[in-house]
Order: C-alpha cells, then structure tokens, then sequence
C-alpha cells in the first residue's frame, strides 16, 4: 500500500510517498482502508520534530480520519468488515490503511460524507469539549474567537453559533474576518489595527466576554483576557504564534475569572465515554445540516507537501483533506 512518509525531521517538501506492507490487525484492533484524512497546523510542527509528540521515524501525518473497516483482530465484535468509521489516532493516516484500536473508532453513519467526517474529530472535537466540558458554555454569553479564520478557530465559531452564543470572531484581515462571519459571528474584531481588549469590551457594553477561545497565544492573550467578563472562562487551546504567554495572575484574581486548560488528546484517554458523547452530538448536528464544515481544498496523498505548506503559510480557511 502507499504511504506519506516523514523520514527525518525536516520541512513539508521532504515527505515521500512510497509503498509499504499493510498493517495486520492485532488483537483488540481494526484495519481500516482510509477514504479520507485531514491534516492540521500540528502536522507542520511533528514532522519538524517541533511537537510535544515525537514519532518514531518513519511515520505519517495526519491524526483524524474516515474509511471502511477491512479487517478485525482478536477480540474486536463491536466492529466488522464493511463498517463504515471514523477515528483519531495522533499520527499516521495519511496512507491507504491503518491499523488501529477499534476502541478508537467511533461508527459513521450513511449520510454523513468520508471527507466531512475526516475533519471533524480534532478541531470541533476539541471545541466541543472545550465549550462543553471545560467552560460550561451557556446560550446567550457571548464568546470571542482569535484565530477565527482558522481549522480550530472555524470550528469554535461554528459550534458557538450552534449552541446559541454571541461570536464575536478576532482575526488578522477582513478577508479573514469576513469567512468569520459566513460561518455565524455575529461581531469581528481585526486585531491587526483594532485594540483588542478595547474593541471587545465596546462590543460587550464594557461587561467582557463571558469566554474567550485561544489557540493563538503570544501577546493577544493577555489583552483577550483583560477583556473578559466577571466570572469569565479563558480557554487556553493552543500557542500557533509560537509565543507562549506569561500571564498576570492578578488579573484572574482581579477579575473573578478562571483560565481553563483545554488538552483534548489527554482528555480523550481519561474520558472516552464523554468524547463518544461530544462525536455523536458533532454528527446529529451534521445530519441536521447545523453544522456544515468548510472544506478548503481535497489534496491526493502525492500532494500532502503542498497541502502542509499551505497551512503553514496561513493560508487555509478551514479543513484541509486528503484522499488516499
């Protein structure tokens, strides 16, 4: 079968495709022919050897995606051959099959696309989780997105709007802004010549944002925290500036505030029930037509370089999918 492969740490243009023996399923895990995958800003930094993980080498991009069960192994009857599923397993789906814990799939349904699936498990399932079981988010607080033109930042304005927030969405350019709004803010902040811990408390009457949702960092976190509400939720989702912020810690005594931590990947192994739950509640909303991702562009598994270098040159709105 073919592979992307990562064989030293390097950039995007050094991966190669090449064939490879298939994965035989172990005991307790399922192969599965992968119809789709999607690849995500943490890609770019792993195959740098830049991420918190670092694989043995070789392996492949790609955590998130969707295809049809081949085989089963030992042990696996929740599962059988024919199945269609989809999974997260923090590397190496960017190839034809993978072999992986059936506990790590989670069944996808008729109506639901290969692709829309492939890209749904890492961002929008940690957005959900975030909102949901980190912030308690509640209908009609108001949340402010940075990033929001982003992978993750698409989702967590989608999910917002979904569960009956206000977006206010916080990016770089009006071109960024205003895919922002296509997807349900109600309010934009360009923090490019906007202040904005400023503009966001003019939006909120001088109140703040219940929650804001960070997976930028550097130095707009502090300032996006200053601009929260009393009793407010800081989401802390990522750092894709590369600046990991020092903050104050009189503010969130000042303020009444918390800064909540949101590590999604660690979440799903001490809690794999509530992940379930958060899958199925992303499909009912996808079924529903409620939630509808964006997809910027499907790429061939020959083209996984040029699909990585476009999301590390900021270029993406929205999921980027590859199809073996």
């Amino acid at each position: 079968m073919k592979a992307c492969l990562c064989k030293s740490p390097g950039p995007a243009s050094d991966l190669v495709v090449e064939d490879i023996s298939e994965p035989v399923a172990g005991p307790g895990e399922t192969v599965v022919r992968v119809k789709a995958c999607a690849l995500n800003f943490f890609d770019t930094l792993i195959i740098q050897g830049k991420y918190q993980f670092k694989p043995d080498l070789p392996f492949s991009p790609g955590a998130e995606f969707a295809g049809i069960v081949e085989s089963v192994g030992e042990g696996v009857t929740e599962l059988s051959p024919g199945d269609r599923v989809m999974g997260y397993m923090r590397w190496g789906a960017a190839r034809e099959k993978v072999a992986v814990r059936a506990d790590d799939l989670v069944r996808l349904p008729e109506d639901v696309s290969f692709e829309t699936a492939a890209g749904l498990t890492v961002t929008y399932g940690t957005t959900l989780h975030a909102y949901r079981d980190r912030a308690g988010l509640r209908a009609g607080e108001t949340v402010a997105v940075l990033g929001a033109s982003g992978g993750v930042g698409q989702a967590a304005v989608e999910i917002a709007a979904i569960m009956g927030a206000k977006v206010i969405a916080c990016a770089s350019s009006e071109e960024k802004l205003a895919f922002a709004q296509s997807l349900g803010a109600h309010h934009t902040v360009d923090y490019s010549r906007q202040n904005l811990k400023d503009t966001l408390k003019e939006l909120t009457g001088g109140k703040g944002v219940d929650v804001v949702y960070d997976p930028v960092g550097g130095d707009l976190s502090e300032q996006a925290l200053r601009a929260t509400a009393w009793e407010g939720r800081f989401l802390v989702v990522g750092f894709a500036s590369g600046d990991i912020p020092k903050i104050p810690l009189n503010l969130p005594l000042l303020k009444g505030c918390d800064i909540r931590g949101v590590f999604w990947g660690e979440a799903l192994n001490r809690d794999p029930d509530g992940h379930r739950k958060n899958m199925a509640q992303l499909l009912d909303w996808v079924r529903e037509g409620k939630l509808k991702p964006h997809v910027h562009a499907v790429y061939p598994l020959e083209q996984v370089a040029a699909a990585l270098e476009e999301i590390a040159a900021r270029r993406v709105r929205g999921k980027v999918i590859v199809t073996p």
